[in-house]
């Protein structure tokens, strides 16, 4: 089975690393939004919507309630009665106390009609009377013989230029409870839809109103939710429609709905002086936009810490693969090119001498006697000798020629576009400067001489034979006598 390269082991740890540190934000970063989409659904649900209803509802009893209650203390005025009750003689007393109503509680108008006259009585004078074929005049009878004691109805005002008008219809019965006639306030719809609107805007939901049948009454100047209007049912509204079905009973409580794929909010209030439902709406999208945001910043800043550690694991990994390759082609001793690492050149070196062609030499150089110096002197003096001498190797070479520890003492050196002359001539100047060079170690001064092994590449050459020949001629340099230069020729052809 082949081994994997350096770089796809590289590249498949980058990416598990990367996987894991991204799998590791994101699962943190999605678990931290999701806890707080819950954190704020549940703060939704069950404290900001119903204490925005119960202050809406607060300013309902103030802005909206509040003419019911005054509707209501006309009906029971003992003045109204009696007035009525004595049989209506002087119209301008009517007059002046609707007048004052207007005045005192700031009423867009305010009326009576008489039951016994059938005269629609306003702040202004006798407006009409009422006539039971005018289709104008319906809702009189109707309150005249609804059960409930009041009601709360939208139509044009003809006292004031048929502007839409909010209108309370409440009963006025005399002493012995015998109906007398209707009386009460009203305000502009346009008022009440300002009202909604300051709270929407104050509070930043949707705030509509919605009868027992399911039909919505009232809404701000932009419409309920979905743009719904007035007179429009719940039931064609999407999403609304199965809370229809609950309305005929008074329910109170928070409902979540879909419409368009956004998710909302609902709290849903029965308003009993209204006989209407108060509905709080607001849109998960508007609740959860600084969460998502925070999630989106949150994804960015792991990316680019992802990124980061990418880029700083890269140089890592590959400073320390370059330390590691030099380390396995390295001496550690000497420094200098150990037998993988020449290896390496030497191939390059023999393919670039043999297709050009150009001269390639080979020294295999020897120090003479180590083995005698480490006993006599010890290891350490030995190490500062290979050290020294690999320095002097150095100096008498060209930056373009190959060196390399072969082993132990030995060494072995290319020289690049060199033919076995000018080798011989490098060979000499490099036993002659290891036998002038003094070592010292301990104070102590070492002296060494080398053997030289030489060869020049040959047309049909290997590595190895062109090696085996350098140490072929290394062979005879210590075997006739030492601290010389021998060459050999390929065939055997001996110098």
């Amino acid at each position: 089975m082949p081994l994997r390269s350096p770089l796809n082991s590289q590249r498949s740890l980058i990416l598990t690393l990367v996987v894991l540190l991204g799998s590791g934000f994101l699962a943190t970063s999605l678990l931290s939004y999701y806890a707080s989409r819950a954190s704020i659904r549940d703060s939704i649900v069950n404290t900001e919507l119903p204490l925005t209803s119960d202050t809406v509802y607060s300013e309902i009893q103030k802005d909206l309630v509040r003419p019911i209650l005054i509707s209501s203390m006309m009906a029971r005025d003992t003045f109204m009665r009696d007035w009525v009750v004595a049989g209506e003689h002087d119209p301008e007393q009517m007059t002046r106390y609707l007048n004052e109503v207007m005045s005192h509680y700031s009423a867009y108008t305010a009326f009576f009609v008489s039951n016994t006259s059938l005269k629609y009585y306003q702040a202004k004078g006798v407006l009409k009377k009422i006539d039971a074929n005018e289709p104008r005049d319906i809702w009189y009878y109707r309150v005249r013989d609804m059960a409930a004691p009041y009601e709360i109805n939208v139509d044009p005002d003809m006292a004031n230029k048929d502007n839409l008008t909010f209108f309370i219809n409440y009963k006025v019965f005399d002493y012995k409870d015998n109906f007398i006639g209707a009386t009460g306030v009203g305000l502009t719809v346009d008022a009440v839809i300002k009202l909604i609107d300051r709270y929407q805007q104050r509070y930043q939901r949707s705030v509509y109103f919605v009868d027992a049948f399911g039909r919505i009454v009232l809404t701000g100047a932009q419409g309920g939710p979905l743009g719904a209007v007035i007179g429009q049912s719940l039931k064609d509204m999407p999403g609304l429609n199965d809370l229809h079905d609950k309305l005929p009973r008074p329910q109170t409580g928070s409902f979540e709905y879909q419409t368009q794929g956004q998710n909302h909010f609902l709290n849903v209030r029965f308003i009993p002086e209204l006989n209407w439902y108060l509905f709080v709406d607001k849109q998960e999208d508007g609740a959860l936009t600084d969460i998502r945001q925070s999630l989106y910043l949150n994804l960015f800043i792991c990316l680019v810490v992802t990124l980061v550690v990418m880029f700083l694991l890269h140089r890592a990994i590959g400073r320390y693969q370059r330390k590691i390759e030099a380390q396995a082609t390295l001496d550690s001793l000497t420094g200098l090119p150990n037998r993988r690492g020449f290896d390496l050149m030497a191939l390059k070196a023999m393919q670039e001498a043999q297709r050009e062609p150009k001269p390639l030499a080979a020294l295999l150089i020897d120090i003479d006697h180590f083995k005698r110096l480490n006993d006599d002197h010890g290891h350490l003096a030995g190490d500062e000798v290979l050290v020294g001498f690999a320095q002097d190797l150095q100096s008498c070479l060209r930056q373009s020629d190959i060196i390399c520890r072969w082993g132990g003492e030995e060494f072995i050196i290319l020289l690049k576009d060199t033919n076995s002359a000018s080798a011989q001539q490098v060979a000499e100047k490099i036993r002659l400067l290891a036998e002038q060079h003094s070592y010292t170690f301990s104070a102590t001064s070492l002296q060494i001489t080398v053997s030289v092994g030489l060869t020049e590449l040959q047309p049909d050459d290997t590595l190895h034979s062109l090696i085996a020949r350098a140490d072929h001629a290394l062979y005879r340099a210590k075997h006739t006598g030492r601290n010389r230069v021998c060459m050999e020729r390929a065939r055997s052809q001996f110098e």
